[in-house]
């Protein structure tokens, strides 16, 4: 299942161009975006990536290098759940504003020169969000799995603290092309070409009587910057 209304609208990623970050007031000034906390990964298979990715990483590429060498770049809580590091008030990965090598996700910096797809070298989450990947199981054990926008609420109790979340203000629905194709790459990897395809067959088809996502009918005045 999809939601077809945000993979029709023309949400895009504002890093950097107005993005207010997730803390509980405006903080667009710090560059974090979404990465003021760790990064949780799903399964070893994740954390592999990206133990991959982060021995690839030089010190031009990686603010906290010598930090991480020292004391690495990883950390795991009372239940067992490891995450990328907290260093500073944002994950370790992250190039504050004035590093010379680049403000942003060291690995998709890394990445980027490498020719490579950023999503390649990052957690799951990172490269996911704001598509949130569902799945319910029903009593016969029928598994639907549910493609759809990142909610607050998917957040836990802290994502309704957050001043601001991409999904929820038109400043961010201001795309070039409707989002299933700016995020073919992460769309792909989460359902398959095959799926893929036959998703893109029936978006084609809807484009012109579909209706708006709801943010972007909303008469609500964005907040202050």
């Amino acid at each position: 299942m999809f939601d077809v209304s945000y993979l029709l609208s023309n949400w895009m990623c504002i890093y950097g161009q107005g993005c207010q970050g997730v803390h509980e007031e405006p903080t667009p000034e710090l560059m974090q975006g979404c990465c003021s906390f760790g990064a949780h990964f799903i399964d070893e298979d994740d954390e592999k990536t990206v133990k991959r990715s982060a021995k690839r990483l030089k010190k031009k590429h990686w603010q906290f290098k010598s930090f991480a060498d020292k004391s690495g770049w990883s950390t795991t809580d009372a239940k067992g759940t490891v995450q990328t590091r907290v260093v500073d008030g944002a994950c370790i990965f992250l190039n504050r504003p004035g590093f010379e090598g680049g403000v942003g996700c060291a690995l998709h910096i890394a990445a980027t020169e490498a020719g490579e797809r950023p999503m390649d070298w990052k957690p799951d989450v990172c490269w996911q969000v704001p598509v949130r990947n569902q799945d319910t199981t029903d009593e016969d054990g029928h598994v639907v799995t549910f493609i759809r926008e990142w909610k607050r609420r998917d957040w836990g109790d802290g994502g309704h603290e957050f001043h601001w979340w991409c999904t929820d203000d038109k400043r961010a629905f201001v795309g070039d092309k409707p989002t299933y194709v700016y995020l073919k790459d992460e769309l792909t990897e989460m359902v398959g070409p095959k799926v893929y395809a036959m998703l893109v067959k029936e978006l084609e088809g809807r484009r012109k009587t579909a209706v708006a996502h709801p943010v972007t009918l909303s008469k609500k005045r964005p907040p202050k910057k």
